[in-house]
């Protein structure tokens, strides 16, 4: 690239943001994070320095509260591209503060519309979730399975109203493109150690819970159920190794947003396509880490399906991205973050 192609990262300082801003750097794109670090911390993007040898232009901005500092940040960067990870994602805490997460993660992404139309910038990468898709009637589970209907909680209801707002924006507007991404179960870290998952508080996802299990930091896991039709009785999941997730957003970015032939919105699947139990995933965790992961049984949640994993051909076909990492590969890497940083980030 001859000269500096800046994409505006919201998140980025979080989990998938900053490993997402390894690919950038890697395929010569310049990312400018933007984060209000309450699910973050400024700490990763001094790891990143580290791995990448680059210094990451860091800003302090909430989005959902300050539209102005944001679009002058898009008018002075003229951003080619936003991925837009910034929003608030507790599933318990959204069911118990509604009002909370439809303020933030709409407001916010309608901040980020205005601001970067301001800054001349029209293509969007959207980090959506399978979610949207609430309990399917099929698997395994295609962009065209319904969605909407059916989402148990707020959290995963900004997302399919955030969906809902960047298609009709995009075709109201000829010149807007975005690429929804839907993912399914990220988990993992860089093989560095240096990065990985740092939930603040109570994980409300399986595997950083275990891991932290396995570090002292939980007496022991609740599994909620093991008398689902499953090949163990516990919940299947698609687990996806964040590094490859991460790169599915730069062949997003590179096979499709930045294409001219594309228009409006396009929607992939980024997930593995195969399942993998509760009890399969604590097997692999305990393998990796040569550790006794101490769990109970408990009763089954209300909403939780037995059976969830992607169909991913469509992503295969026209982003020419596929998931590589395996689950072991996905333990070893949590542990050697885990392991390392047993306190996350602090």
């Amino acid at each position: 690239m001859a000269t500096a192609q800046y994409v505006l990262v919201t998140g980025g300082c979080g989990y998938i943001g900053s490993h997402t801003c390894i690919e950038l750097i890697a395929k010569g794109f310049t990312p400018v994070v933007v984060d209000n670090l309450v699910n973050s911390s400024r700490e990763s993007l001094n790891r990143l320095k580290k791995i990448t040898g680059k210094e990451i232009e860091f800003h302090n901005i909430d989005i959902a509260v300050d539209a102005e500092n944001l679009k002058k940040l898009c008018k002075k960067f003229q951003f080619t591209a936003c991925i837009h990870f910034a929003g608030l994602k507790a599933v318990g805490e959204s069911v118990k503060k509604p009002l909370l997460y439809y303020r933030n993660n709409l407001v916010s992404t309608l901040n980020l519309l205005e601001a970067m139309e301001e800054g001349n910038c029209r293509k969007i990468i959207f980090s959506s979730s399978a979610t949207v898709y609430g309990d399917p009637e099929t698997i395994p589970i295609t962009e065209n399975t319904p969605v909407g209907s059916g989402i148990t909680n707020p959290y995963g209801k900004t997302k399919y109203f955030i969906e809902e707002i960047l298609a009709d924006h995009c075709k109201a507007h000829e010149n807007w493109r975005c690429v929804l991404l839907r993912y399914f179960n990220p988990i993992g870290a860089h093989k560095s150690g240096l990065i990985g998952e740092d939930p603040q508080g109570i994980p409300n996802n399986l595997m950083p819970y275990l891991a932290q299990v396995v570090v002292g930091r939980r007496p022991h896991l609740t599994v909620f159920g093991n008398d689902y039709d499953t090949v163990d009785g516990t919940g299947v999941r698609d687990y996806i190794h964040v590094v490859d997730l991460a790169k599915g957003h730069l062949a997003a970015l590179e096979n499709d947003l930045m294409n001219s032939s594309k228009k409006g919105a396009s929607i992939y699947n980024l997930g593995t396509g195969r399942g993998t139990s509760v009890l399969e995933l604590l097997r692999a965790l305990e393998k990796a880490s040569g550790k006794t992961i101490k769990f109970v049984i408990g009763k089954r949640r209300p909403g939780d399906v037995s059976t969830v994993y992607a169909d991913c051909q469509r992503a295969e076909k026209e982003l020419k991205w596929k998931s590589q990492l395996s689950v072991e590969r996905m333990c070893e890497d949590t542990w050697r973050w885990q392991s390392a940083n047993p306190q996350g980030f602090r």
